[in-house]
């Protein structure tokens, strides 16, 4: 959803700089221990044991609310709206087998080619994947599917910005570990990443997964929101989403939350979202390719939203539910889409030729008769048709004589 910056839109993101910096000039911050600059330590003040005045300004940076008089109260940020807020951590928990990873891919490439993702606009821009679960053909097979899902290859993927960070084959891919004292500090690997991000400077930043890069004690509150902090800091100031993918515990599978570890987790972070298998009340599954993603925590939207999926041919594809605004008009017309290709197989099997002209056998016209159409119109179904000549999933066969041509639709490539 990016877009040109309009004059007033430039002007109100010039006040918000005033404003930061009035901030700033009224006290310093903290220094960032990413600069290389050492932090004071509110635990340890100087040798006199008092604190500076300068000391002060840094471990609290105080400012005046009147620092806000003038300025448009900021809009919320979405990466995508209800589910992933912008310039912060999101937790992505799910089972190992899931499709998690998939998830979060699909999420990378819809990102960066400012495709919907499961049918929901998202904020278009760079990516960086860390992936330290998967190896290099392993990424290559799933994204493979995923750019094949949308009728593209990976030459369109040139210049739009997507990064890998292929880790699963380092001994180590710890971003934190715990010092002598016992609190959680960055590993040189931290440092790298940040690095990168200040080179890319990304709209989404996806680690998989957080057991494979955070070398705490997962149930240790404090260092679930050390983590979590520092995480947050760069993403706040360089304005890029951090989505995190987890494991729940044994106790969040039991209890259907997704958790894991300690509950600082979910208290550190403003979205929480669960993505798991949908089971019955035996605790079977019904259809073993449908997926739910739930928000368990969203501090900025609804809590409860749902969103249910279908594993097909590499992808997850939403299913759309009447009713349901989260599904949109993009699931709609997947959906639509769906109908139509299965319909026209079926004709063609039964050897009942369509036409994409308007006539007895008009297709869209023929299909909102049958049944097998699942009650779509012939309207909904026409617009599905004339995007799937567009993606070049359907084509148009020509028989007969010259004189008496006959135009028949048939799936591309055959």
């Amino acid at each position: 959803m990016t877009h040109d910056l309009s004059l007033d839109e430039a002007d109100d993101l010039d006040r918000r700089e005033r404003l930061r910096s009035s901030a700033q000039g009224r006290s310093k911050p903290e220094a960032d221990p990413r600069s290389g600059a050492a932090p004071i330590d509110a635990r340890h003040p100087d040798s006199s044991g008092e604190l500076t005045a300068d000391d002060i300004a840094r471990l609290a940076p105080m400012l005046d609310a009147s620092v806000f008089d003038g300025v448009e109260v900021p809009a919320r940020e979405w990466h995508v709206e209800s589910y992933i807020p912008r310039k912060t951590v999101t937790i992505l928990s799910g089972d190992g087998g899931t499709g998690k990873s998939t998830l979060a891919m699909q999420l990378a490439v819809c990102t960066v080619l400012g495709r919907p993702w499961l049918g929901m606009p998202v904020e278009k821009g760079p990516v960086i994947y860390v992936a330290a679960e998967d190896d290099l053909d392993e990424l290559h097979r799933r994204f493979a599917a995923i750019v094949d899902d949308l009728s593209l290859n990976f030459s369109h993927l040139v210049g739009a910005g997507l990064q890998i960070i292929p880790l699963a084959e380092c001994e180590d891919a710890l971003l934190a570990v715990p010092n002598k004292a016992g609190n959680l500090e960055p590993t040189p690997r931290f440092h790298a990443l940040m690095k990168r991000v200040e080179m890319v400077r990304p709209s989404l930043l996806a680690l998989d997964t957080k057991a494979d890069l955070f070398g705490g004690d997962e149930i240790r509150r404090a260092h679930a929101r050390q983590f979590i902090g520092l995480l947050r800091s760069p993403s706040i100031r360089l304005q890029y989403t951090t989505l995190l993918l987890d494991h729940p515990s044994a106790s969040g599978l039991a209890r259907g939350t997704g958790d894991s570890g300690s509950l600082g987790w979910g208290n550190s972070v403003r979205s929480r979202l669960y993505f798991e298998r949908v089971k019955g009340e035996d605790g079977g599954e019904a259809d073993p390719d449908v997926r739910r993603l739930a928000t368990m925590k969203a501090n900025y939207a609804q809590k409860g939203l749902e969103l249910r999926v279908r594993w097909q041919r590499g992808v997850f594809v939403p299913i759309p539910v009447q009713g349901t605004a989260a599904y949109g008009a993009q699931a709609a017309a997947d959906h639509a889409e769906e109908v139509f290709l299965r319909m026209l197989t079926t004709y063609i099997a039964e050897k009942r030729d369509v036409s994409h002209n308007p006539s007895r056998t008009f297709a869209p016209a023929v299909f909102a008769k049958d049944h097998r159409a699942e009650g779509l119109k012939s309207a909904t179904l026409k617009q599905a048709m004339d995007r799937l000549f567009e993606k070049r999933k359907i084509a148009v066969h020509v028989g007969g004589s010259p004189s008496r041509p006959r135009h028949r639709i048939v799936l591309a490539g055959t």
